[in-house]
């Protein structure tokens, strides 16, 4: 095997590596941005209930 084809073939390797990782860094990320958003739409929701809640019996 000649040392241009060894260096094609680590190459090769080292480029699924990185790309493995950087995929697996940005999918956590893009999970923790959704979750993220998710918690304050149901924030938002439990904040609207409660103060609607609240609300009716002040009237009272």
């Amino acid at each position: 095997m000649r040392t241009s084809t060894l260096w094609t073939v680590l190459g090769v390797i080292a480029a699924v590596v990185i790309a493995w990782l950087l995929v697996n860094v940005l999918l956590w990320f893009i999970t923790f941005v959704f979750r993220l958003v998710l918690v304050a739409v149901v924030a938002l929701v439990v904040f609207f209930v409660l103060r609607a809640v609240l609300a009716r019996r002040d009237v009272d």
